[in-house]
């Protein structure tokens, strides 16, 4: 499980960096929301990490918690850009 959290939470970076070099701002939203979804698949290992008692409270909390402000983030960076294309 700790090898399948540094897979997806590293592609989390990775797709963000990628998106850097997105050849249109559809290609930037999806790179985007590529990480997006490797951050909802990296809270469910850090779940199961938790649940199995791998990692403490300590530990959960924060790795989860920060995982959850980046989703946050990238969540309202998806739905403005979206919301500017509207427009």
């Amino acid at each position: 499980m700790s090898t399948q959290v540094l897979r997806s939470g590293t592609s989390i970076g990775a797709n963000i960096r990628e998106s850097v070099n997105a050849q249109s701002r559809m290609d930037f939203i999806n790179k985007l929301n590529i990480a997006l979804k490797e951050a909802n698949e990296t809270e469910y290992w850090l779940e199961l990490l938790h649940e199995s008692g791998t990692i403490d409270d300590k530990q959960f909390d924060s790795i989860y918690n920060d995982c959850g402000k980046l989703s946050a983030t990238l969540t309202k960076i998806i739905k403005t850009i979206k919301s500017a294309n509207e427009k």
